[in-house]
């Protein structure tokens, strides 16, 4: 694993020490894909994950939650019956492109060095952030059997599907919450090809979806601007 790792080592292993870090935070909630670089690859994690990440999401129509999603408490429930499939892929169109969008209370943002989500479960009041910047790729609907629907999206960093179907909902006249989220891309690593399921992560397991996943590093010349000796890898964890 050391080597699959490009980390060098002193023939004792048991002082040695692996550098783990992940690619971008995944809702404690949601499955999917979570980009993890282990040792060298570490470095490589923000230069091959600049590129945008897909989402499946199951919203649900009726009902509104602090957290945007189920794991929250009901804040509020309004009628549905009078939206059809076609205002829902209507109001998709408006949401596509550049947009404008408040993040969550309930989020990995920080304020004063702690994530807002923590703040908010101690019962602290937190201001909800300014609408900001981001990028809508592409959004479609796969599935309206009321008052669930399912969305396909790919987005840019700093997105939040939470946010996305909680404006849909008040976009609709009424109000929504995402019921499950799934991560199927992030960057070049897709859940069907690359992911290793948590029943396999073992060392061995590990090593190889080091291995397996060389082919998607970037060229030699990329290499060279980390100035590192030998190739960096990144491991899927789902």
């Amino acid at each position: 694993l050391f080597a699959e790792a490009g980390v060098q080592t002193n023939g004792n292993k048991r002082h040695q020490v692996l550098k783990i870090g992940h690619g971008g935070t995944l809702d404690s909630a949601a499955t999917g894909v979570l980009v993890v670089g282990i040792g060298k690859g570490t470095k490589m994690l923000g230069t091959m994950l600049a590129g945008s990440k897909k989402y499946t999401a199951i919203g649900m129509l009726g009902k509104a939650t602090d957290t945007l999603d189920a794991t929250g408490k009901v804040t509020e429930e309004k009628p549905y019956d009078q939206v059809t499939k076609g205002d829902l892929e209507n109001v998709l169109q408006k949401f596509t492109g550049d947009i404008m969008q408040v993040p969550p209370l309930y989020s990995a943002l920080k304020k004063d060095g702690e994530r807002l989500s923590t703040l908010m479960k101690r019962g602290e009041a937190v201001e909800a952030k300014p609408a900001r910047p981001v990028r809508v790729y592409s959004l479609s609907l796969q599935q309206f059997q009321p008052p669930l629907f399912t969305l396909d999206v790919e987005c840019g960093g700093g997105f939040y599907v939470r946010s996305l179907v909680n404006d849909i909902g008040k976009e609709l006249c009424t109000c929504a919450t995402v019921q499950e989220l799934t991560r199927t891309r992030q960057g070049p690593f897709t859940l069907e090809e690359h992911a290793l399921h948590e029943d396999k992560w073992t060392i061995d397991e590990i090593a190889r979806s080091l291995e397996h996943c060389t082919a998607l590093l970037p060229a030699e010349p990329a290499r060279k601007k980390l100035k590192t000796e030998h190739p960096e890898t990144a491991v899927i964890c789902e």
